[in-house]
């Protein structure tokens, strides 16, 4: 399973461990127990820091196709059901050099909230070995647990426990349960389960009240292209900058083909926030990652107020906060997520095998996601309110070719049927006819646009009918010193080549603005 250039690579890593990290592995029979040993025995075999024990744990592990990690030899907490090889590979190697003494990439306020939990928390997340969402949330998890002793968090491989999801009707991933009981499912990240934490306990906000930086040049809103680009473009100028980001990256971690992306012909989402991330590391930028702004007071200096209960100070703000998948707003969608209403068609795709599934939009986005589904399940339906496909020509054809994929046009969407906690049907109209149809499925994928993220600023700059900010040429908003770039803004055609541009352009217009308002300020000083 493991290669010799990845167990040379893992040598390399594990050179700097300062704990001794013990696999401990539960005993018992499996048929993939000798395959997780032989994986565990592997990486094992590179350090003398890493060590494999197979040992009762007496209830504390799942089953024999369970290990858990100790760190000179105390239990850290945190606990694989399941081989963590595809997308997990990543979430295991990583939880092991931390365990071992590498330093925690988390922000110090998301440190104070997690590190502040009192109750004990047992965390399980379902994962699939090729949803490439779920390891933010295991990693996550992983290092809220090193950080505090009362929070376990266990990474569950759903292929491997298929009673397990039959039981608690799993139907997507991540699913993250909390002491027994469904703690957040479909679209998580580690954003949302700080906010669910403070949810359930508000005054995990106090250690982290107040102002926690000095006062900032510009501050960025966002991690996806146009926020790193502005962002970079701000400290080349020799500017303090800091960006905010609940989820580095965006929606563009979600793209799995990315081909038109000038001088980059071919690339993943994933593989470009990592090349985004490592730009952005050759720059002195503070990054608060996993926090989102919950207001933003106007005026010569603005304030903003972040989840985590911190202020920031800042003398520019450009707001690249993106978009996120726009919801049909029908009866069962809400309701169903996760339980057959999926936004991800690479997470939970695998979920529907064999089964007849519907996509919801004729776009880029919907077509793909049909081909995409067609390899796995029985067939796919695309449902396209206008009378023809906005996709391009290409994926069209494609997807015409495909003997599972049917497409109907004309059609809107009325409501998404359950039965017994399961999606077993959809109800469309026909625009045409006016004629109510029903078609029986297992799963709804929705692919029908982009919502702006920008409901954190209405009353502070001006927003359109659709929640786009108002933008000019220099991409300067209703506000002197506000800006926004990228998906946003009026700007039109959302591609992340334009974010990227947007991102540099309102970058240099706040530095224009903080030279015209450093010149003002010097003649109000000589003027007194």
């Amino acid at each position: 399973m493991l290669t010799q250039d990845i167990l040379n690579a893992l040598k390399g890593y594990a050179a700097n461990m300062q704990k001794t990290v013990t696999f401990v592995l539960q005993t018992g029979e499996h048929s993939k127990r000798e395959e997780l040993k032989k994986f565990l025995s592997d990486v094992a075999g590179i350090s003398d820091k890493i060590q494999l024990e197979e040992r009762d744990t007496n209830g504390v592990l799942r089953s024999s196709v369970s290990f858990l990690l100790e760190a000179d030899s105390e239990d850290t907490g945190i606990r694989f059901s399941g081989i963590p090889g595809g997308h997990e590979f990543n979430s295991f190697v990583l939880a092991m050099l931390h365990a071992s003494g590498t330093p925690l990439k988390i922000d110090d306020s998301v440190k104070g909230i997690v590190k502040g939990v009192k109750e004990a928390l047992n965390f399980e997340v379902f994962i699939s070995l090729s949803c490439h969402n779920c390891p933010d949330v295991v990693q996550a998890l992983n290092q809220f647990a090193l950080l505090n002793p009362n929070i376990t968090a266990e990474m569950i491989d759903g292929g491997l426990y298929q009673s397990l999801v039959k039981e608690r009707d799993i139907q997507g991933v991540p699913s993250v349960y909390l002491n027994g009981e469904l703690f957040a499912n479909g679209k998580v990240d580690a954003s949302t389960l700080i906010d669910k934490l403070l949810e359930r306990d508000p005054s995990l906000k106090q250690a982290n009240a107040g102002q926690s930086l000095p006062l900032q040049d510009v501050t960025v809103i966002g991690g996806g292209p146009a926020g790193v680009s502005a962002a970079i473009y701000s400290a080349r100028k020799g500017l303090k900058v800091t960006v905010i980001a609940d989820r580095f990256g965006g929606q563009v971690k979600d793209t799995m083909g990315i081909e038109n992306l000038i001088s980059v012909p071919k690339t993943t989402g994933p593989q470009l926030v990592g090349n985004l991330a490592e730009h952005m590391k050759d720059y002195e930028i503070t990054l608060k990652e996993h926090v989102r702004v919950e207001s933003v007071e106007k005026g010569n200096i603005k304030t903003l107020t972040l989840s985590s209960g911190e202020q920031i100070k800042t003398k520019t703000i450009i707001v690249a906060t993106g978009a996120r998948w726009r919801e049909l707003g029908v009866p069962g969608e809400k309701e169903n997520i996760g339980n057959g209403v999926a936004y991800c068609p690479h997470c939970d795709g695998p979920f529907f095998k064999g089964k007849d599934v519907a996509v919801i939009g004729g776009g880029n986005s919907g077509i793909e996601a049909a081909l995409d589904l067609a390899g796995i399940v029985k067939s796919v339906t695309v449902f396209e309110f206008m009378p023809t496909l906005k996709a391009d020509q290409v994926l069209i054809n494609q997807a015409e070719k495909r003997d599972n994929v049917t497409i109907i046009k004309n059609a809107a969407t009325k409501q998404i049927v359950a039965q017994n906690g399961k999606v077993t049907a959809i109800e469309y109209q026909d625009r045409k006819t006016n004629e109510v149809h029903s078609l029986p499925l297992a799963g709804v994928f929705v692919q029908i646009g982009l919502v702006p993220n920008s409901q954190f600023m209405k009353g502070v700059v001006e927003l359109t009918q659709h929640g786009e900010i108002v933008v000019d040429s220099k991409c300067k908003t209703s506000e002197p010193g506000i800006f926004a770039a990228g998906d946003v803004s009026t700007v039109p055609y959302k591609q992340i080549v334009i974010s990227m541009g947007e991102g540099a352009k309102a970058s240099l217009s706040a530095f224009e603005y903080l030279l015209a308002h450093e010149v003002e300020d010097e003649s109000e000083t000589k003027a007194a």
